[in-house]
């Protein structure tokens, strides 16, 4: 069956290197099969979640949700992650011997295959699995005949279960692939006493260069040994897919000139009895679904039970994600998985409460006290909801004393868990402030006791200064280079607990300051210190971090996103920015051509929506990876000038589902006139006349466009390459059904990604060309028992040819005379 359905059971979809998978293909209903559609429906439209659907035989409840008796249970609920994949297994053609890759077994007829394995000493199928029991005085094999050749070919498992030591002396659980020499072989080998993985290639049973390494069953489900071109390397995968190189070694003479026997060999001295299982020998997958189930509806047909789920690609997690703060805000949350070091936010108050306010509150989720409003003497003001730094739209709290004795400011306790970690860890502080006074104190930090004191402030020239006490000594002040910083605009200050720096606007600020070493620091007190020098201005996004190491220079990477939003970086690094600030750590970018991007410094939106500005100002496409929890970001250059040598696969028109197969020439995606403007910028118009006499005028959909650009001609650029490809745009296919299953290019066919393009030729005599290259916007596929039927969304490949000096197709005058955007 050409299908692998698994669920993570109680995993956490943010978390898939930690999932351990549980494989439920036996109980997927094949008749009906399993639906999954991504992609877009056009290359004008943006790409929608991925979306999977299929029915389990539910007859022993094992997915019914809350049913204590499932082997799944408790986490048989909603959002349990899920992923399918195609599990195909080469045949064998022609006279042996044979490449070792054609040596297959799903395990699956509970009998194993006599013509290919001699069995002994309990090794079974059962439930899908070879299982080999590992019992003290007995020696269970699966072994091959001697027909298959490792040279230029490989060999896959999946290791299922590994039996536990159980007090054994010593044990042996192996997959050999031996000579014809006795002892000469290549092995992976599983050591259930230290619970390691080693690979090895022996001679006389020997291999003084093997490799022990820790086994993880979530990292090493899968082994594989492969040959290539005097290499052989022993690779591990979590998924089929992805491998990781353990171990090579220059391929020894033998696999040259012997025939191979594989063999599956387990024994073990004394101990508990146990087994352990193996299942898809030699299967090739290639993964077509990653994402979360929404539902487990429980049906009944009399007493039979089934569960037809639906499940979902993880843009269903980012569309529920709450709404972003300012860049500056979500840098400050998400930036300490950047410093290299280990490091986390221990409070921040971002001071960005509403007008009217008496108090503000710590957002890092570490327990740190409220700041409240303490009263110095009589008089001043403190107000909330001020104008912030310049691209957060967020407010600031504002600083009105009557003196510098008399006035109001902020006071909080960080709480013990903070002073404890303040002890273990470096403080790192950053604030954003604003004044035209000077000797007065931005904030201060200090231990109940008083041993330690950390105060920052604008001495009598407006310069940064530091006032530090360690234990038993005086007061000390430090004077920065920072120059006088009370000119009425907006600073960002970075104090590094480690290397004893300073950084202000993005950039250090001198060298190593004789400060002393904080410990216990406690209290905070923003806007003066101890009732007095108390602040008159501005202060914002004030944050606590703690370090073992110096991360100032990450830190003052801030400064940017308070200053500026990011504005000019390119739309790769805003993408990766954006999918930080969600909690993926995956992005997979394609392509070369990234223009600047403008600032989407303030609050207010999701992050997918903050995605699309990008993807829609640049051209590109955004979509979830179908083999893992991450998105994948295309430039449009992806798509210039299709290379025949890149086609994913070429198809005979003879070998469609003809009935479903669609030309269209509408007007559907006819623009010949776009308006458009940046942040900032002008509004600007672009037409193509002679299509707006001839067909009327057709502009993009929902009128002018807001588009990212840090430039106008960014935005004329971008409104001629819409208008260009769409002021007449040709006859094209956009529905190309494969029946893929039964084509020799099946897996070529799977290849086929969103951009990715095949050519379809011996085209019906009606057609306008005999061959016609399209691009994959999107697919529905439905994968049953020995079927895989694909419905390809494509597009015409022409649409995106620029023109190529002195190139033999893409200079032609009238053809490819389109610059490249």
């Amino acid at each position: 069956m050409p299908l692998l359905v698994e669920m993570g059971w109680g995993g956490l979809v943010q978390a898939p290197w930690s999932i351990t998978w549980t494989d439920i293909t036996p109980y997927v209903d094949v008749t009906s099969g399993v639906t999954i559609t991504r992609g877009a429906s056009d290359e004008l439209s943006e790409t929608q979640p991925g979306t999977a659907s299929m029915t389990l035989d539910n007859k022993d409840g094992r997915f019914t949700p809350g049913n204590p008796s499932s082997p799944y249970a408790p986490f048989v609920r909603r959002n349990a992650p899920i992923r399918v994949s195609v599990a195909t297994y080469p045949g064998r053609t022609g006279a042996g011997p044979w490449p070792l890759a054609q040596l297959t077994d799903d395990f699956d007829n509970g009998v194993a295959d006599p013509a290919l394995w001699t069995t002994s000493g309990g090794s079974v199928e059962v439930g899908g699995r070879l299982r080999q029991p590992v019992v003290s005085g007995v020696t269970a094999r699966c072994t091959s005949a001697r027909s298959w050749v490792l040279t230029g070919s490989q060999t896959t498992v999946r290791l299922v279960t590994v039996p536990a030591g159980g007090g054994s002396s010593s044990m042996s659980v192996n997959w050999y692939l031996n000579s014809t020499t006795a002892g000469t072989r290549m092995r992976w080998s599983y050591n259930g006493l230290t619970n390691q993985l080693r690979a090895t290639s022996e001679v006389g049973g020997v291999d003084g260069a093997g490799v022990w390494f820790d086994y993880d069953p979530i990292e090493h489900a899968w082994l594989r040994v492969r040959e290539a071109s005097g290499t052989t390397v022993f690779e591990t995968s979590p998924d089929g897919w992805d491998w990781t190189t353990r171990r090579s070694v220059t391929t020894p003479g033998w696999v040259g000139t012997d025939l191979v026997q594989m063999d599956f060999v387990a024994t073990r001295t004394g101990g508990t009895s146990d087994y352990i299982e193996w299942d898809y020998l030699g299967a090739q997958l290639r993964p077509r679904f990653w994402g979360m189930v929404n539902e487990l509806p429980v049906q009944w047909s009399g007493l039979y039970s089934s569960v037809t789920i639906s499940a979902t690609d993880l843009f269903k997690r980012l569309n529920r994600l709450p709404v972003l703060k300012s860049m500056l805000a979500e840098e400050i949350l998400s930036c300490d998985a950047l410093t290299g070091f280990f490091s986390f936010l221990s409070a921040y108050y971002p001071l960005t409460e509403p007008t009217g306010s008496t108090a503000a509150g710590d957002v890092a989720g570490g327990g740190a006290g409220a700041l409240a409003l303490t009263q110095v003497s009589s008089g001043g003001t403190l107000d909330f909801g001020g104008e912030g730094p310049p691209e957060t739209g967020e407010g600031a709290v504002t600083f009105a004393p009557a003196s510098a004795s008399a006035g109001k400011y902020l006071t909080g306790d960080l709480g013990a868990q903070a002073a404890a970690d303040a002890t273990e860890f470096l403080p790192h502080v950053e604030v954003w402030f604003k004044t035209t006074v000077n000797s007065r104190v931005i904030c201060g930090l200090f231990e109940p006791n008083l041993e330690h004191q950390l105060t920052f402030l604008l001495n009598g020239s407006g310069v940064l200064a530091i006032e530090h006490t360690d234990t038993g000594a005086p007061v000390a002040t430090v004077t920065t280079s920072s120059g006088a910083l009370n000119d009425g605009v907006w600073h960002h200050l970075v104090y590094d607990g480690s290397a004893k720096r300073v950084y202000i606007d993005g950039a250090a600020v001198g060298g190593t300051l004789s400060v002393s070493f904080m410990s216990g620091l406690r209290t905070l007190h923003v806007g003066g210190y101890r009732g007095g020098r108390l602040w008159d201005g501005q202060i914002a996004h004030l944050a606590i971090h703690e370090a073992n190491g110096p991360c100032g220079p990450t830190y003052a990477g801030n400064y940017a996103a308070g200053a500026t939003g990011f504005s000019g970086e390119t739309a790769d690094v805003r993408v990766q920015r954006l999918a930080r600030y969600a909690g993926l750590g995956s992005v997979t970018v394609w392509g070369s051509t990234h223009d600047q991007v403008a600032s989407q410094g303030p609050a207010g939106t999701g992050v997918v929506a903050r995605l699309r500005e990008v993807e829609a100002s640049e051209s590109g496409k955004l979509f979830a990876e179908r083999d893992y929890y991450g998105v994948a970001y295309q430039s449009r250059d992806v798509r210039y000038n299709p290379d025949p040598s890149s086609e994913v696969f070429v198809i005979d028109y003879a070998d469609l589902d003809t009935l479903g197969v669609q030309l269209a020439d509408d007007d559907q995606k006819l623009v010949n006139q776009a308006q458009g403007s940046r942040p900032g910028g002008a509004t600007q118009r672009v037409n193509a006349p002679s299509s707006v006499f001839a067909f009327g005028p057709y502009e993009p959909g929902g009128g002018s466009l807001n588009l990212l650009k840090t430039t106008d001609n960014s935005v004329l650029d971008a409104l001629y390459w819409l208008v260009s490809r769409y002021a007449n745009p040709g006859p094209e296919l956009r529905e190309v059904p494969v029946e893929a299953y039964t084509m020799p290019s099946y897996l070529d066919i799977l290849d086929a990604e969103i951009s990715s393009y095949f050519t379809v030729y011996n085209l019906p005599a009606q057609a306008p060309t005999s061959e016609m290259r399209v691009t994959v916007e999107g697919y529905t596929e439905t994968i049953k028992h020995n079927s895989h039927q694909i419905q390809f969304r494509t597009s015409a490949s022409a649409t995106d040819s620029v023109w190529v000096l002195d190139d033999p197709v893409y200079s032609q005058l009238d053809y490819t005379t389109r610059l490249a955007y």
